[in-house]
């Protein structure tokens, strides 16, 4: 198969020839149709991720047909169009047990437990409890973008953050997770507003949904933004992009008992940010992350793409070939485009 391999960490990747993948006898092999190119994947390339082995092919927003099964394989058959979560549970561990895949103890994640979908094929395990079916309405492309994206913002929303309608949700970073985090509250009836840094991308925030936009470079101060604009703060707000300065933003933003959920990943050097832990304390705040989205959970999203509410495909930005990934990924943390960019050409 062909795929995109790097073989040092920080280097420049190269397009290989490489075998193509089997299934275990619990697995599937997946010809990959489309697969998205994630802040995360950098975060692999760059070596931020201990369970990353080289040489490694990266790619975990994937969807496609299933191409080969194995043996012990229940609900599936060859030709099946489907996504899967970026976090694969086990089946058998505690958390699995109670549905709670996202945070599996023996979890396994394309693109850094193993090899991922910028690929040709891709190999995933445990397929009866991780794959999803896709609608036949839906193209394969705005099904790479659900993948850890839109379907980690919904378990945000919906799922950890508990949003309600009438509700004001503060969204930092406006980047494919920040995007979607926005469409997914304004359809369920919350008050939006988006920060960001870059106008174009605050633009397409409010056509997607936010009621209110945020140039963090052209105020003084955002949390204080925040406060006026929602008069006494966010009940709900996300950190969509994983900084220590829009984590912080995020926390100082809330209204009493307001609550905080992490999205964006703190790798690296950002691991350990300040938090203010005094206001936390005084004022009842919750801080919550969240992982993911199990599989069970698509259901509930899928139907409301599938009524009109969701309209996932608004937020695909470039589809790309398997070639431009390369540089794509390597641009991930200097430039981001507005909209998820999309590996469509193998």
């Amino acid at each position: 198969m062909k795929a995109v391999l790097f073989e040092s960490f920080a280097q420049t990747p190269r397009i290989a020839t490489l075998p193509d993948p089997t299934p275990v006898n619990h697995g599937v092999v997946i010809k990959v149709q489309a697969t998205g190119v994630c802040r995360s994947d950098w975060h692999g390339w760059m070596g931020h991720d201990p369970d990353i082995q080289l040489p490694h092919v990266p790619g975990h927003e994937l969807a496609g047909t299933v191409e080969a099964i194995g043996k012990d394989v229940q609900r599936w058959k060859i030709g099946d169009r489907v996504t899967v979560p970026f976090v694969g549970g086990c089946g058998t561990c505690p958390e699995c047990h109670a549905g709670h895949q996202q945070v599996c103890h023996n979890q396994f994640q394309p693109g850094f437990t193993h090899w991922g979908s910028f690929a040709e094929f891709v190999a995933i395990d445990q397929a009866d409890l991780n794959l999803v079916a896709l609608p036949e309405t839906m193209d394969f492309v705005t099904a790479a973008s659900l993948g850890c994206r839109f379907a980690t913002s919904f378990r945000a929303v919906v799922d950890q953050g508990r949003v309600s309608a009438g509700q004001w949700v503060s969204v930092h970073g406006c980047g494919g997770v920040g995007l979607s985090a926005i469409m997914i509250a304004d359809a369920l009836g919350a008050n939006v507003v988006a920060v960001d840094i870059a106008d174009d991308k605050l633009e397409l925030a409010c056509r997607l949904g936010a009621t209110k936009a945020i140039n963090a470079t052209k105020v003084p101060s955002v949390a204080e933004a925040i406060f006026d604009l929602t008069n006494g703060g966010a009940h709900l707000s996300i950190d969509a992009l994983g900084h220590p300065q829009t984590c912080f933003n995020s926390i100082v933003c809330l209204r009493r008992r307001g609550r905080h959920v992490q999205v964006g990943l703190m790798l690296a050097e950002h691991s350990t940010p300040q938090v203010p832990m005094a206001r936390i304390i005084a004022h009842e705040l919750e801080l919550l992350g969240s992982h993911g989205m199990q599989a069970h959970r698509y259901d509930a999203m899928l139907a409301m793409v599938q009524s009109g509410k969701l309209a996932p495909d608004q937020l695909v930005g470039r589809e790309i070939s398997l070639e431009e990934s390369i540089h794509a990924l390597m641009e991930m943390n200097r430039f981001q485009s507005v909209g998820a960019t999309v590996i469509s050409r193998f």
